[in-house]
């Protein structure tokens, strides 16, 4: 992969024809421009996160966060793994230092009202409940996380302050207008589509408090020279994430500026590699055959077991070869009500 990417050979260039060229162009621009209607955007998340939730605790930490870990000198950085190997806790160590410092961007506060896209299976909820006592809504459109969040969030005697939305957030109730505090959405706007970045700011807006509200939110994006609103199909687009569509940060502060002033940037890239290393250990030494077979039928046969397995370390290794050079990015983004100030300062 890192070969693939220095010698610059880009996506497009991989296709073998006028048609397959033709035919990726219409597909991408359906998937871009139509395919997050909320029929496909429930049938995408059963897709992507309606599999095995055995699966994800065999790579995930014990918080089961699926997004970019961030990594300081207490587990040697970025290349700590590399420089030094790994070491046991440090995957845990480092997304809870993400769930945290998102906490902090979105200036939480003991009491506050969140308003959370894309439950995964509960952790930055279950923090900022168990820390602070918010009040957390969250919303997914995957039954099997939803299940298993519910199960989390009951374990740890927080049920009363979570509750855990199957809903499209296209659908967020009227009463909602103005209720929230603050809004995050970690790695979720992947799924949103290019046509619909405007639609989901401005219903961030209807939800959050007219003043000294905060929305923070984070994706892979695309480089602004790479960023297009038709994106051709991948591995990742046609094995993990159907109907999936990077953003770009600029793309994404475009459709925000209407409702918000931007507060800042920040570009996680360089920690993502570590993030899908430690993954790709943890699931080489954890997923077995017995682990998955009874959710997966078809995985009885061996062969098609070790395709399966090798189908989530090529996306590791494909997906980490991708940020360490630069051929994606991960951008966190904070947004702050207009006329807000960003602390007390006179």
């Amino acid at each position: 992969m890192n070969l693939w990417l220095e010698n610059q050979t880009g996506m497009e260039s991989t296709l073998t024809s006028t048609y397959a060229r033709v035919m990726s162009i219409l597909s991408s621009l359906h998937n871009c421009f139509f395919g997050q209607s909320k029929t496909n955007a429930r049938l995408n998340a059963i897709a992507s996160y309606d599999q095995s939730n055995q699966l994800f605790k065999a790579f995930l930490s014990k918080e089961m966060m699926y997004s970019c870990a961030l990594w300081d000198e207490s587990e040697g950085g970025v290349r700590g793994d590399l420089d030094n190997g790994p070491t046991s806790g440090d995957l845990e160590a480092a997304q809870m230092r993400k769930i945290r410092h998102v906490l902090s961007q979105a200036r939480i506060k003991p009491g506050d009202r969140i308003l959370e896209f894309g439950s995964g299976w509960g952790a930055l909820a279950i923090e900022a409940a168990k820390t602070l006592g918010c009040t957390v809504h969250t919303l997914t459109l995957s039954v099997e996380q939803k299940n298993l969040a519910e199960e989390r969030i009951a374990a740890s005697g927080l049920s009363h302050l979570i509750t855990v939305h199957l809903m499209d957030y296209r659908d967020i109730p009227k009463s909602w207008k103005h209720s929230f505090d603050a809004f995050i959405s970690i790695e979720m706007l992947e799924h949103v589509g290019s046509s619909y970045y405007s639609r989901y700011f401005k219903l961030v807006s209807f939800a959050l408090k007219p003043r000294g509200a905060t929305a923070v939110v984070s994706a892979s994006t695309f480089p602004e020279s790479r960023y297009s609103s038709y994106q051709p199909v991948d591995f990742m687009r046609k094995y993990m994430w159907p109907n999936s569509c990077l953003p770009s940060s600029g793309a994404l502060i475009k459709a925000a500026t209407p409702y918000f002033n931007l507060e800042s940037v920040e570009n996680h890239s360089a920690h993502y590699p570590r993030t899908l290393r430690e993954w790709g250990r943890r699931l080489d030494r954890n997923l077995t055959q017995e682990l998955v077979q009874s959710e997966y039928p078809g995985l009885r046969d061996i062969r098609s077991y070790d395709a399966f397995k090798k189908k989530w370390m090529y996306l590791f290794a494909y997906a980490g070869a991708g940020f360490a050079k630069g051929y994606i990015t991960c951008h966190m983004l904070t947004f702050r009500r207009e006329g807000d100030a960003p602390e007390i300062c006179d």
